[in-house]
């Protein structure tokens, strides 16, 4: 059978394939294209005989490559015409060949600096974090990060999203302007697609945060991208450590399938919602968990101390100077905040403290604490009154705060909600078992609805997004605006209002501004935190998820008589001897003559240095760890 194709075709063809290869086939085979010029001029000459003063062959290589490297050699060259005119001919050739190598080279250059200008490039870092996505919630994320490693080696963050690498290197040099030590690469690509994954090390980062991206609907992105991680990941089997934010419940389960042992999934709206019950009943405990979650103060670490084997939980509460145990971390048991106080501590047990650093959870050298056992005094008295709540606007979260509410608030309870009828159509959960819930319809930016609710009659109140039905901003401006009447009205009123405020964009929370710790507006920001601390320590997950849950220990603010006789100053060993005596962690303090002095984080302290007096008034707060 003939060939179906010319000699002629196969030739481009072939030639075709050569000069698809790019800048390093394409200089290959002019090297070869030179090098066979140079033999075969070279043989010529020998072969009749025309070289000078009978050189020898390898002269005659010699002097040819010269001239096709160097076209101004030529002018020096004497001998028959035959030999000149060999040469002519070498040099007209090497004229040729270097200049389409010098074209050559520029493309190529061009084309590997506008790669590494769109981001392709592989990443060779170990011990990197890795963000996948891009949204507002970056600039968190990297600042903490950047603070979280200050005393790490040449820490590097790896960002990829479907984004240009300078305009993210630019958005965040410009919102981010010190990243104090730590190196930030960004890398263009899709990071549900296994093949852009490959280019950024996964294998060898210490963790992994997976953002949500800006759409309706982010949640099937995210378990994408997780699905294409833990896929390479368990066939190459090495495990890595990723955290992800998934916002509907009903894609929580498919989340955690896809992640496994690998994943630590976070439920965005619960989380929120529940901060938003907890701080919106106790003044100062939302400064207290901005503490706790951002690396500017004090942080939640884990401490190996062998010394410690075989004291009691209450006994190590007084062995750290400048820590402030809250718990243990077991083999058998897991996290444990707040255990028994006779626990005893087993060899294999970590200490879970809240600390500056942790290379600052150290045991201290005191042997005599100075315990004032005459100033430990326990009131039993507590403020059972019923609570009165407005909630203005409605979301999907706000049936999980309402059940919430139930379960902090005393019987006698009761809430009102005002919502547009117009932008929702609330669902009140049934059966609240301490709280009385009536719905009232009404536009919450209209200063007449507002002004008619007398809201003075309340104790709290409870802003809420209208997010399940208008776009983040729409919905933020909304809120902002009955934002800012409720807080002028306040000022007119003259009256003090526990408010607690929801805001999805980290700019617009920027824009209110807060007014005080009772003015808490609860943002994406407090998740982009909590992802950071979590992908420096898995642990903390099961933490937060036990502080966030009624059923755990939580934090609370607790009148100082309820541990202390207010007559002299005390040291703070004295309060947490006091508070163990109620099977509760003391941990900070709050001191209401400052709660309007953001100078001194509302008068928040949190893990106070154990020896230092404090003067407490009958108005003062204790921050304790417990069950209720």
């Amino acid at each position: 059978m003939s060939s179906e194709f010319s000699r002629k075709d196969k030739f481009r063809y072939a030639f075709d394939t050569m000069m698809s290869r790019g800048t390093a086939g394409l200089i290959i085979w002019l090297g070869v294209l030179s090098g066979i010029l140079i033999l075969v001029f070279s043989l010529i000459i020998m072969a009749t005989g025309t070289a000078p003063e009978n050189e020898g062959f390898p002269t005659l290589l010699w002097m040819s490559l010269m001239r096709t490297m160097d076209p101004g050699t030529i002018g020096g060259d004497q001998g028959g015409p035959g030999f000149l005119l060999s040469m002519l001919l070498v040099t007209f050739s090497g004229i040729f060949i270097f200049s389409a190598l010098i074209g050559i080279l520029t493309t190529g250059l061009d084309t590997k600096l506008d790669s590494l200008r769109k981001g392709r490039s592989r990443v060779v870092e170990t011990g990197h974090t890795v963000i996948l996505g891009w949204s507002e919630q970056v600039f968190t994320i990297a600042s903490e990060l950047s603070i979280a490693n200050e005393n790490q080696k040449n820490p590097c963050i790896t960002i990829m999203a479907n984004k240009d690498k300078v305009e993210m290197e630019e958005e965040i040099k410009e919102k981010v302007p010190s990243m104090r030590n730590t190196r930030v690469v960004c890398r263009t690509g899709n990071p549900a697609e296994p093949g852009d994954l490959e280019r950024i090390s996964l294998h060898t980062s210490k963790s992994i945060i997976i953002l949500s991206p800006d759409s309706e609907n982010p949640d099937p992105e995210v378990i994408k991208t997780m699905l294409a991680i833990t896929s390479r990941s368990t066939a190459e089997n090495k495990p890595v450590h990723m955290v992800a934010l998934i916002n509907n419940p009903d894609n929580l389960q498919a989340a955690e399938i896809v992640g496994g042992d690998q994943a630590e999934v976070i439920l965005a709206g619960d989380l929120i919602a529940r901060m938003a019950a907890q701080t919106c009943l106790q003044s100062g405990l939302s400064i207290v968990y901005q503490e706790l979650l951002d690396y500017d103060g004090d942080e939640i670490y884990f401490q190996h101390e062998p010394l410690l084997t075989g004291k009691t939980f209450s006994e190590t509460l007084s062995l750290y100077e400048h820590s402030s145990v809250i718990g243990l971390k077991t083999q058998g048991n897991g996290i444990l905040l707040n255990p028994a106080m006779d626990r005893t501590v087993s060899p294999g047990d970590l200490i879970i403290a809240i600390s500056e650093d942790d290379d600052t959870v150290v045991l201290s050298d005191k042997t005599n604490i100075g315990i004032q056992y005459k100033s430990i005094s326990h009131s039993t008295s507590e403020d059972n009154t019923p609570r009165k709540i407005v909630m203005l606007g409605w979301n999907w979260r706000a049936s999980i705060i309402i059940r919430e509410l139930s379960n902090y608030l005393y019987p006698g309870s009761s809430l009102t909600l005002v919502a547009d009828e117009t932008l929702c159509a609330p669902e009140i959960p049934e059966d609240l078992k301490n709280l009385s819930v009536r719905y009232t319809p009404g536009n919450t930016t209209d200063r007449n609805t507002l002004e008619d609710l007398s809201i003075q009659q309340y104790d709290h109140i409870i802003l809420l997004s209208y997010s399940d039905d208008l776009d983040v901003q729409t919905a933020d401006s909304s809120t902002l605006m009955t934002l800012l009447h409720i807080r002028d009205i306040a000022d007119k009123l003259g009256r003090h209002f526990s408010l607690v405020s929801e805001m999805r964009d980290v700019r617009n929370r920027n824009l209110a501004e807060i007014t005080g710790a009772d003015d808490y507006i609860v943002s994406d920001q407090l998740l982009s935190l909590l992802l950071t601390q979590i992908s420096e320590n898995k642990d903390l997950s099961a933490i937060f998820t036990d502080l966030f849950d009624p059923d755990g220990s939580e934090i609370y603010l607790k009148p100082v008589a309820r541990y202390i006789t207010t007559e002299e100053p005390v040291n703070f060993y004295t309060v947490v001897k006091s508070a163990t005596e109620l099977n509760e962690v003391a941990i900070g303090y709050r001191i209401n003559s400052r709660r309007s002095n953001p100078e001194y984080q509302y008068g928040i302290v949190v893990n106070p240095g154990k020896s230092d007096l404090i003067q407490f008034c009958s108005e003062d707060f204790i921050i304790v760890l417990a069950e209720d």
